[in-house]
């Protein structure tokens, strides 16, 4: 069975020039099929300011309206995506920049509006593993800002969660693959004491996933990675793990981050 790593790079990686040139050099260097999804970090509320456009956050996730829509695609599906494109064509990796949109690969619909109208934001429906998967058997490295469509509604980009977009691609490849997910951040991986960075859980199950958020030390946006994660594994993931940029490599040979465990 093919080997496909799907990694997920975290916001303040992408904030920092010289982490994020160290984590696409080691993610240069890995074997294998990857496919790379980025978040958009804070340059998307950056050039909101300068562009007068208000930046309005609930629990951690950013409510689209059109004018904010139209940043954050001009953000993670423009500047974002194409500078990474072009540092890894410069590491020597021959990657292709994505969104949802391009060639269909990821249909979602705009999400209900419930308690929070969060806006253009996508609820992913379905992935074209297949399609997908014929950029990885041409040697293509497909890197995808977290921008999906609805193909019912003409012309309309939607903003979606990064770890959300990782998972369903994940989930999707795993249906003809042996896939591993990695989640990258500024943290070693899951902590049991988020002020200390030594305190690394290095295998997370559910029961200690249920312990920890209980405690409150398991909190904010860990929770909705972690529940990304065990939702990979309980829809076919082979592995998920979570770990600091720095340590990819570490990680994937079971050295360092947080494995994830049903």
């Amino acid at each position: 069975m093919n080997q496909i790593t799907v990694l997920k790079i975290g916001g303040n990686i992408i904030d920092s020039a010289t982490a994020l040139t160290r984590f696409l050099t080691a993610f240069s260097n890995l074997s294998g099929d990857r496919v790379l999804i980025h978040g958009g970090g804070k340059i998307a509320t950056q050039i909101a300011e300068k562009l007068n456009v208000p930046t309005t956050m609930v629990e951690g996730r950013r409510i689209t309206n059109k004018p904010m829509l139209d940043v954050v695609t001009m953000v993670y599906g423009g500047l974002v995506n194409k500078q990474i494109v072009a540092q890894l064509q410069s590491l020597g990796v021959n990657a292709i920049g994505l969104t949802g949109a391009d060639a269909g690969l990821v249909r979602a619909t705009k999400r209900p509006v419930g308690v929070i109208d969060y806006g253009f934001v996508g609820d992913i429906q379905e992935v074209d593993s297949g399609r997908l998967q014929s950029f990885t058997s041409q040697g293509l490295v497909p890197v995808f800002a977290p921008l999906t469509f609805d193909p019912t509604d003409p012309g309309t980009l939607l903003n979606t969660n990064a770890d959300t977009m990782a998972q369903a691609l994940a989930v999707d490849l795993s249906g003809h693959n042996q896939v591993t997910l990695v989640y990258c951040f500024e943290k070693r991986g899951v902590l049991a004491n988020p002020d200390d960075d030594n305190s690394v859980i290095s295998q997370l199950t559910h029961a200690l996933y249920a312990e920890h958020k209980a405690a409150g030390s398991i909190n904010k946006g860990m929770i909705p990675k972690l529940d990304n994660a065990f939702a990979a594994l309980e829809a076919g993931v082979a592995r998920v793990i979570i770990c600091h940029a720095d340590e990819v490599s570490a990680a994937l040979a079971g050295e360092a981050g947080t494995v994830i465990l049903v």
